[in-house]
């Protein structure tokens, strides 16, 4: 970690994971697809037959859950107790937002979740190699077993992928009014996030408080990632310095401090080079529980925050963290990144 940290105890270290029983899967249940009717390129009617494709071929069952995305929370959960009931999973088919809900739901009831993508980046699907193409996570899912991934917390809410406070919400704000207006594309999202950057001025004052660490900080934004795969694109790795990696024992954070107009047009090509964490102005470090306490204008409890690509108020103090109990994937036998996720019992 930067030398800039101040020691000062403020609490006790993590400690062992609880055991967590797998959940079980029945054959003969039907699997519940949750599908939000908003997500991805790709129609309704393609989505429905791509999993009843699967499903014949497999000789399985499955409930097609379509839902709008106001109700899209109430759904997944509604599916989730009917997995726990059942022994089947709920399975989420949209993009990275899609999987937060759903995956909140399973979550807290305990079921396993597949995943079927749909999404611009899938960054949550391609780190547990989970196909990027539809029909085939369909039918990779349905010979699948639960495996254990870590998940943070952000507040009451977890987060598959990343979550952020600063410029970056607004940078995930832009790049849905650019989508909407030009298409979903990665270069739609690339020059979004060019022209959110280039006219950020808001900077944050953030006063974080870690295990045996406590720092006074002014930033444009705070990133949290979950995610190797994202931060190995971005060239954002931070040092190892904790037991395990982001997204398999920590969370990695990223500060990006005030610049101006020039450095910033240099730390965009850095990031277009996959060399984040080669620029100026760039701090990452490891982590596993982090309190945030941003200071708010007068009468401001509440702080905008984004996690897998969904935004939110939030009341402070900010609580990050990683999470104990693992969220079951359905995943393929051998898949990475299920080696070092927390450890259950039988």
């Amino acid at each position: 970690m930067t030398d800039a940290f101040r020691s000062k105890s403020i609490g006790a270290d993590r400690g062992p994971c609880p055991a967590v029983s797998v959940p079980r899967i029945d054959p003969a249940s039907p699997l519940q697809f949750v599908i939000n009717t908003s997500a991805g390129a790709f129609d309704l009617d393609a989505k429905r037959a791509v999993i009843q494709s699967a499903l014949n071929a497999q000789g399985r069952k499955g409930e097609l859950l379509i839902c709008q995305p106001a109700d899209l929370a109430r759904v997944a959960a509604e599916a989730a107790a009917k997995a726990i009931a059942r022994s089947t999973a709920v399975i989420a088919v949209g993009g990275d937002g899609s999987l937060n809900t759903v995956a909140q739901a399973a979550h807290a009831a305990g079921c396993a979740m597949g995943v079927i993508p749909y999404g611009t980046f899938n960054y949550f699907a391609r780190t547990h190699d989970i196909p990027t193409e539809p029909a085939a996570a369909a039918r990779q899912l349905l010979n699948a077993s639960p495996m254990p991934v870590q998940v943070g917390a952000i507040n009451d809410r977890i987060f598959l992928v990343n979550a952020s406070l600063g410029v970056y919400p607004e940078l995930l704000q832009d790049r849905e009014a650019y989508k909407a207006r030009f298409g979903r594309s990665r270069w739609v999202a690339f020059v979004a996030a060019c022209a959110t950057l280039l006219r950020a001025q808001r900077q944050l004052r953030l006063h974080i408080e870690m295990v045996s660490v406590v720092r006074d900080v002014q930033t444009l934004t705070l990133f949290v990632g979950n995610n190797r795969l994202q931060l190995q694109q971005f060239g954002a790795e931070p040092e190892d310095t904790l037991p395990g990696t982001p997204g398999h024992g920590s969370l990695a954070a990223l500060m990006l401090r005030p610049i101006g107009t020039l450095s910033m047009l240099r730390l965009m090509l850095h990031g277009a080079m996959g060399r984040l964490g080669e620029a100026a102005g760039v701090e990452s470090f490891e982590f596993q529980h982090m309190v945030v306490k941003p200071t708010l204008a007068p009468g401001r409890k509440k702080v905008v925050v984004a996690f897998d690509g969904e935004v939110a108020r939030m009341r402070s103090p900010i609580d990050i963290r990683v999470l104990d109990k693992p969220l079951y994937l359905l995943q393929a036998a051998g898949a990475a990144g299920t080696a070092d996720a927390p450890q259950a019992a039988a």
